[in-house]
């Protein structure tokens, strides 16, 4: 395939064949993260899935700035590659690689020194407390692996080869299932078995992106490069930044959400957390197309085509409606099999009713969300990151608003009635600067600044 079909194809078709990659790899990666919690539901009890979900709104925290980070390094180089100036290109890949590893090792430090802490200021319920601070510490250990794999997969899909991170996605999701059941079932380790299993599988995935990537680059002829430049730290960061903002808006938003969750006990935990990792999953595709709308704008900006942009902003909005009817259509028919998923014949009458209700209410709004992340995508893509961060700050902070202040007084369902509420705040703000046409200039003052 065309090495640059980002530019030269039909905007819908060159979309898809991108995202399409990046939404089954994310759906593996989404999948072998749920299994910790269908497993251990299933193998140990609602009070291990309980324990796993406390844990999993401060995880989603670090893969986010993790994928947040590569996502927005990856526009630097993708307008490199965009504009065919491979020697900065590897510039830039190369000082992303560096710090944020550096970033992984202070984060992974910062963990285990205060995870027992963290989880008491969310409110876990002491009956957890234990095994969530197992299973968290564990997880702590493998943050480098993490955040390395992520920001590879990211400088994978800005050079427009988003099916090597899918095919290393499908090896350690199938590896990492195989994993769990083996530690969780047969050697009865519980949720450590579980934590460990996502690591050794994270590791892998890690060593081997790394060996195929250095292989990719050697395929761009270049002058011998430094390894890290502080012009280009300076143009990633004003990228990387903000976008690690927006991406850990929604999981930042769902751990301050946590801990109201958290004060109705260990039955609603259980039902949430099981609904929390399936929106998870239905919010993949709709992020996968944000992503692939960032670098697709990255590239014809860098190429010097702002129209076709437009014609794949719209391109883009036809396809998350279409993915939005067909998650709507499947929580609607299939929640009660989804939810015994993770509860099984053993889960309680209101675990049952907390997460049904959460998957059914959420199921009509994904579109807000698919429009949020494809609107940011292109802002993000651009370099137009003031508006981009003033919107998601503005999802941030009316989730938890509407949570911490409605939920005590008016039911958990406020949880989740404040969720489409930061979906299309973010959208309308978005779009209100996508219709300036700023953005258009952003292209090159970004270049420029990394330069």
């Amino acid at each position: 395939m065309d090495k640059e079909y980002l530019i030269h194809q039909k905007p819908i078709k060159a979309l898809f064949i991108f995202a399409l990659p990046m939404i089954i790899g994310n759906l593996f990666q989404q999948f072998y993260n749920m299994a910790d919690s269908v497993i251990v539901g299933r193998f140990v009890g609602e009070s291990a899935l309980a324990a796993v979900g406390a844990s999993f709104s401060l995880t989603n925290v670090f893969i986010s700035i993790a994928i947040g980070g590569g996502v927005g390094a990856s526009v630097i180089t993708s307008r490199y590659f965009g504009s065919r100036d491979y020697g900065r290109m590897k510039q830039s890949v190369y000082t992303s690689l560096l710090i944020f590893l550096l970033l992984s090792l202070i984060l992974g430090g910062f963990g285990l020194s205060l995870s027992r802490q963290i989880l008491q200021l969310l409110n876990t319920p002491a009956a957890i407390l234990d095994m969530a601070t197992e299973y968290l510490n564990i997880y702590f250990l493998g943050l480098p692996f993490l955040f390395i794999y992520n920001v590879l997969s990211s400088m994978f899909n800005a050079l427009g080869r988003s099916r090597i991170p899918l095919y290393l996605l499908i090896f350690s999701s199938v590896f990492n299932v195989v994993l769990d059941i083996y530690m969780v079932n047969s050697l009865n380790m519980g949720v450590a078995g579980a934590a460990w299993a996502t690591l050794i599988a994270q590791g892998i995935s890690a060593v081997f992106s790394f060996i195929l990537f250095l292989k990719e680059l050697s395929t761009y002829p270049s002058k011998e490069t430094d390894i890290f430049n502080f012009s280009e730290l300076k143009g990633i960061a004003g990228i990387a930044l903000p976008s690690i903002l927006q991406q850990s808006t929604v999981s930042i938003g769902m751990m301050l959400v946590q801990s109201v969750v958290n004060s109705f006990g260990v039955e609603v935990l259980a039902g949430y957390s099981a609904a929390s990792r399936v929106e998870s999953i239905c919010i993949v595709p709709m992020a996968a197309m944000g992503n692939a709308m960032s670098t697709f704008t990255a590239q014809n900006l860098g190429a010097g085509s702002s129209k076709r942009v437009q014609k794949g902003y719209m391109s883009a909005i036809r396809l998350v409606a279409l993915f939005a009817l067909i998650i709507c259509f499947i929580l609607e028919i299939f929640y009660p099999a989804i939810m015994a998923l993770f509860l099984g014949a053993e889960g309680t009458v209101l675990a049952l009713q907390t997460g049904t209700g959460y998957l059914r209410f959420l199921g009509w709004f994904f579109a807000g969300i698919g429009l949020k992340m494809i609107t940011d995508g292109l802002l993000r893509g651009a370099g137009d990151m003031k508006m981009f961060t003033v919107a998601n700050l503005a999802n941030l902070g009316l989730r938890v608003l509407i949570a911490v202040l409605l939920a005590p007084r008016l039911g958990v369902a406020m949880v989740w009635y404040a969720v489409p509420i930061g979906w299309l705040a973010n959208f309308a703000i978005s779009y209100l600067e996508y219709r300036t046409g700023k953005w258009k200039n952003f292209g090159k003052e970004t270049v420029k600044t990394a330069g």
